[in-house]
């Protein structure tokens, strides 16, 4: 029997043991992950929380709606036995009605058979560290190797030594003001974020310098279980030239070579970042989204609908 649990009706503890026992685990599944990326969700959970489904809801207008938080590439049914569609489909009719248009993402493992319901895939990108760090650097392309060079000839200097709030303003400075999609909410998340997961012991801040010590690039990676997730990133226009990203990604994966982790790039579908995650050997791995409209046809207003719900602040 699946359950619909408001906020508050959540057991905590019950739900991050499944999400820390599911096949299919992800970081962004867990209570205190979602707390400050989506404050206020809610859940479908199965028996004694056997499987669950987080609910990352939104309200516009008089319009409730399920969205893909920010910082969140995966959502969806977590579980510790294998997901068939029938599971999946269940977990699906049991979201409550008034949620009547649903845009998600979620692990590859979940597939649809409900009539109605849009699906597609997505691209996403990870590197196995298992190997040597020669065996890994092997599959380098012949411009990233030119890039680590550069980085090491234009005397760029890596260390640990970054606020978040720097990271997050190299970003915004250099990047976020131009693309438009976070607003001043989502950096105070990130930055919250960042912080909880540090004091975790699961948050790693890296950051190039240049020979004047003004930083150029900076990237927060963060562990759970397996999985190294490159969370976010940010240079400046000096990281182009001398190479600055290329290092702090390289040396990360010099570190932790021969361990049984997976770099998840978090990414791809944009062509030029898919490149750059390729050309460190990353390989492509599929997820899905998922878009399912259910509102009546006198409020839909098809593309122009579902392109002003995924502007709204989340």
């Amino acid at each position: 029997m699946i359950s619909y649990l408001r906020h508050h009706e959540i057991n905590r503890a019950s739900w991050d043991a499944c999400i820390s026992r599911s096949l299919n685990r992800r970081v962004y599944a867990f209570s205190w992950y979602l707390d400050v990326v989506a404050p206020g969700w809610e859940a479908l959970v199965s028996g004694d929380y056997a499987s669950v489904f987080p609910l990352t809801a939104g309200h516009k207008a008089g319009l409730h709606y399920l969205f893909q938080p920010f910082f969140t590439q995966q959502l969806g049914l977590f579980s510790s036995t294998p997901i068939d569609h029938v599971t999946a489909d269940e977990f699906i009719r049991a979201i409550p009605a008034r949620f009547r248009y649903i845009d998600i993402q979620t692990t590859s493992e979940f597939g649809l058979t409900i009539p109605g319901i849009v699906l597609s895939h997505r691209c996403n990108h990870e590197l196995k560290l298992e190997g040597t760090y020669e065996g890994i650097s092997s599959g380098y392309s012949q411009n990233t190797r030119r890039n680590i060079r550069k980085a090491m000839e234009s005397g760029v200097n890596t260390g640990r030594s970054l606020r978040a709030e720097e990271l997050v303003n190299l970003f915004r400075e250099n990047f976020g003001e131009r693309e438009g999609k976070l607003g001043p909410v989502h950096y105070e998340r990130l930055e919250k974020l960042i912080g909880i997961c540090q004091k975790r012991g699961i948050g790693s801040m890296r950051a190039a310098f240049n020979e004047e010590g003004l930083l150029c690039a900076g990237v927060f990676f963060l562990t759970d279980g397996n999985r190294v997730y490159y969370l976010f990133a940010a240079s400046g226009p000096e990281a182009r030239e001398n190479g600055a990203m290329f290092q702090l990604i390289d040396q990360f994966i010099r570190e932790h070579a021969g361990r049984t982790l997976i770099l998840d790039f978090e990414g791809g579908n944009d062509a030029n970042l898919g490149r750059f995650y390729k050309s460190f050997g990353a390989s492509e791995v599929l997820y899905n989204h998922i878009l399912w409209n259910r509102l009546p046809f006198i409020l839909n207003a098809g593309f122009r609908l579902s392109k002003a719900i995924r502007k709204q602040v989340k």
